[in-house]
């Protein structure tokens, strides 16, 4: 993205705050969150070659993390500081044994994690068992606290930005070059010298960080966090935004974030209306990720992003030189 598109979003961004209303904001802090834990998808699906469906989990790390310190008197700050931190440590944990595996397998197992640590949280009294944890203080540094909605939407827009610029120089860096060469072959990567193993576990720790950030941010917004906040469906959320968006683009994680983030939005809406069952939201989600799926994997095999740059690449190759 060129300096002046750049500029133009960072404007959008600090200005919407400030006029949308409160369901609004709530949409659009959301939709930052989404996309922060979007990126470490995109990262680890587009560079890593890895398929995680147990990003909830690391998200679920973050917002317990963050309330259990909070609520125990640890400084706000501290909580949000400690949130990805906890997300880092576990990934690492995790990951030695689970990266062990690829493709469909990875993807079941990682399925798995997320299914046992809501079991558990479920079911320990620390974390407020299926209750979950309530009256979360709200985010402060100092004499500053974050009273109103907006200032969590640029709270969470600027741990977004955070994240892509951390993002974008890993993979300019020399060992995003490296990256790549594992996301094309694992084989002539290692044949190559690059240490397959570790870059693999620093990226799923990478993109764990990112979601347990997000988790942080999520739960001091909402004051609440409980299993049910965090449902298998919104890590098959995070593959589809990544995927539709365009996997290893930065700006294609926030697009994918934006367009399944409004959607769901809509079709919440339309299954709150009179005569639908309780059970719509969930059924209309599942078939219309499955539609957008195919029609992104029929008609844009790359994502929005990479699509839209192509067509206006070909655009101003076609515009004769005067």
């Amino acid at each position: 993205m060129g300096l002046a598109a750049g500029l133009l979003v960072a404007a959008v961004t600090l200005a919407l705050p400030a006029v949308l209303d409160d369901s609004a904001l709530a949409v659009y802090i959301l939709l930052g969150l989404a996309a922060m834990v979007t990126v470490g998808v995109s990262l680890l699906m587009g560079y890593a070659g890895q398929v995680s469906l147990g990003q909830g989990a690391f998200y679920a790390i973050g917002a317990y993390t963050a309330a259990l310190l909070a609520l125990n008197g640890a400084p706000p700050l501290l909580g949000l500081v400690a949130a990805p931190v906890a997300a880092a440590l576990s990934a690492l944990l995790i990951g030695v044994p689970l990266l062990r595996l690829r493709g469909h397998h990875l993807a079941f197992a990682t399925l798995a994690m997320q299914l046992i640590l809501l079991s558990l949280a479920g079911q320990l009294d620390f974390t407020g068992g299926d209750i979950g944890l309530q009256g979360i203080p709200q985010f402060s540094v100092g004499a500053f606290e974050a009273s109103s909605a907006s200032v969590y939407a640029y709270l969470t827009w600027a741990g977004l930005a955070l994240v892509m610029l951390i993002t974008h120089n890993v993979i300019t860096s020399r060992p995003g070059r490296a990256l790549r060469a594992l996301a094309t072959s694992e084989i002539a990567a290692a044949s190559a010298g690059i240490p397959v193993g570790r870059y693999k576990l620093v990226v799923f720790a990478l993109s764990a960080t990112f979601a347990g950030l997000a988790g942080g941010i999520y739960c001091f917004y909402t004051g609440y966090v409980a299993p049910g906040s965090f449902p298998v469906l919104i890590s098959i959320q995070y593959i589809v935004m990544a995927v539709v968006g365009g996997l290893g683009t930065i700006w294609g994680a926030v697009a994918g974030a934006a367009a399944i983030t409004l959607l769901v939005q809509g079709l919440d809406r339309l299954a709150s209306l009179p005569g639908m069952p309780s059970y719509a939201p969930s059924v209309l989600s599942y078939a219309v990720y499955a539609l957008v799926l195919i029609v992104v994997v029929l008609f844009m095999p790359h994502g929005l992003v990479p699509a839209v740059s192509r067509r206006l690449s070909r655009r101003r190759a076609e515009v004769p030189y005067r």
